[in-house]
């Protein structure tokens, strides 16, 4: 594995992390939050992610774990490593407490002015519940990234979007708690530095064991994981925040630019 590409895939993964100081500062500077916009995008995101997991990340996995095992028991392992991948996030938010609120109930930035007492813990919760979330996304933008960065450029614009809203999650109750923006800043971004260190985690522990048949178990896990996120958070926020159908050409108009961007990179 060549320094130069995992030290992109180190940069790609920080990018999409640290998005959640862009959720902080439209937070910090907007009245109103652009439902419409914000519907579509998390639907464009969810579109690109479950497309790419479904026509590039699968087969690609299947392809590797082939030349090691030899078709039937390859498709047995990548059946095995997708819903694995789907285990494992699950697991991650069953692990967040129920007493705190849950990243997925995404905040408006003309929301929680009121009850000043509780928004401080209400922001501190929600940031350490993303953080927790945003680790294993971290190990997999960094993997898909490792495998090919024409599949890991558009999954990290597809995650950092779907940050943004949880920076304005974490910004909101802690800036109309303390009256600081700083305070608010700084937390929202913090709270994204969960995504940088599951990608130094993977580095540490999974590319000393790289191999065709890693790689592609990696691989089927990652899809799995990107489509558990798409069906469990991003397509419910996205139809909270607008109506059913903005969010489903949101979702389509991802996959079909995922299917062109692919098709364009043949």
């Amino acid at each position: 594995m060549e320094g130069q590409h995992i030290f992109f895939a180190f940069i790609l993964t920080a990018i999409a992390g640290l998005s959640t100081g862009i959720g902080s500062l439209i937070a910090l500077v907007a009245k109103h939050t652009n439902t419409k916009f914000l519907c579509a995008s998390l639907g464009f995101s969810a579109g690109v992610m479950i497309y790419v997991s479904f026509m590039e990340m699968m087969p690609g996995a299947l392809t590797q774990l082939t030349d090691v095992f030899g078709e039937k028991p390859a498709t047995l392992y990548m059946i095995l490593a997708f819903f694995g991948g789907i285990a494992f996030i699950n697991l991650i938010d069953f692990a967040i407490p129920e007493t705190a609120v849950n990243p997925h109930e995404i905040t408006g930035v003309e929301d929680m002015k009121n009850e000043k007492n509780t928004l401080k813990r209400t922001g501190l919760f929600v940031a350490i519940s993303i953080a927790i979330h945003n680790f294993p996304e971290g190990i997999a933008t960094f993997t898909s990234a490792l495998g090919s960065l024409d599949v890991a450029i558009p999954i990290t614009v597809a995650i950092a979007i779907h940050n943004i809203p949880e920076g304005i999650a974490v910004a909101v109750p802690i800036y109309h708690a303390t009256g600081s923006r700083k305070k608010a800043f700084w937390y929202s971004f913090l709270s994204g530095l969960a995504e940088p260190f599951g990608a130094l985690i993977a580095y540490l522990f999974l590319l000393q064991f790289w191999s065709p048949a890693v790689s592609g178990i990696v691989l089927a896990a990652v899809a799995g994981i990107m489509v558990f996120i798409s069906l469990d958070e991003l397509l419910p926020s996205a139809e909270k925040y607008g109506k059913h159908h903005i969010s489903i050409m949101g979702l389509i108009s991802g996959m079909l630019i995922m299917a062109v961007s692919l098709y364009l990179f043949i």
